[in-house]
């Protein structure tokens, strides 16, 4: 039998462009109120103060302008779900390019990024190419990439403050499904079948392909969890200790498959 092609998923342009600005509304209206000494105070990502993290977070979002600013590539070097595993090799830069960014003013900074980003992508196709650090991508695909990144360190700085930073849903929606299709695309198989409700499900781990009735190997966990798991922010171990996430069948210890941004 021939092996299953996988569909690629679709991404609503229209609402992960809104996600996008949404989340990084909710981000500004809380780093905005941040005293000194909160900005100073230590996060979870390497030895970053908060201030250094809000700052990553507005280059993530600033990223989307500067790139339309450039000069279109010639072609697509990277799909959507190449970008996991291209990421995770660009950490030392992203280090690097946070540090020299002007942290004296976050609410200045985010003024700005927000006004940027609304003003450049209006009338910017999805096909247009841009020139990211990973390599050139789909204008379309590189603001899914952003989705995780802005949920990613939304859960970063509520670890660090406390604050309770709401998540827009579509943002976490897109952020989900990026990574669990990236999970397919590490384990490929039919074995076990992946859940994180209400937003993805997937097939992954090579081994019997599953037909009909009750998989014998399911995983489920909730988006938070996932995300979690997926950027190494929790261990595998220490969610199934915390009943974070279930997992039945001899295939379904994902543990050697993460985190997926490595």
């Amino acid at each position: 039998m021939p092996p299953v092609r996988k569909r690629i998923r679709g991404y609503d342009s229209a609402k992960t462009r809104a996600a996008v600005l949404a989340q990084f509304r909710n981000v500004r209206e809380a780093v905005v109120g941040l005293t000194p000494e909160q900005l100073d105070g230590p996060t979870r990502v390497g030895d970053w103060t908060v201030r250094e993290l809000a700052v990553h977070v507005a280059s993530v979002v600033e990223a989307v302008a500067r790139h339309l600013d450039e000069p279109e590539p010639a072609e697509r070097e990277l799909g959507l779900l190449d970008w996991p595993s291209a990421a995770g090799r660009a950490a030392a830069r992203i280090d690097e390019d946070t540090r020299v960014i002007d942290a004296s003013d976050p609410a200045g900074l985010y003024e700005r990024t927000a006004s940027r980003y609304e003003e450049r992508i209006v009338g910017a196709s999805d096909e247009r190419l841009v020139p990211t650090r990973y390599g050139a991508m789909r204008l379309a695909d590189f603001l899914v990439t952003r989705t995780v990144e802005l949920v990613v360190h939304t859960d970063d700085l509520n670890a660090a403050t406390g604050l309770g930073i709401p998540v827009d849903r579509q943002a976490l929606a897109a952020g989900t499904r990026l990574l669990a299709d990236a999970l397919a695309v590490r384990a490929p198989g039919g074995a076990v079948e992946f859940r994180v409700p209400p937003y993805a499900v997937v097939q992954c781990v090579e081994g019997p392909r599953h037909t009909r009735g009750t998989p014998p190997n399911v995983v489920e966990t909730d988006p938070l969890t996932w995300i979690r798991l997926a950027t190494g922010r929790t261990s595998w171990a220490e969610a199934l200790a915390a009943a974070k996430v279930t997992a039945s069948g001899e295939r379904a210890d994902l543990a050697g498959l993460l985190p997926i941004l490595r």
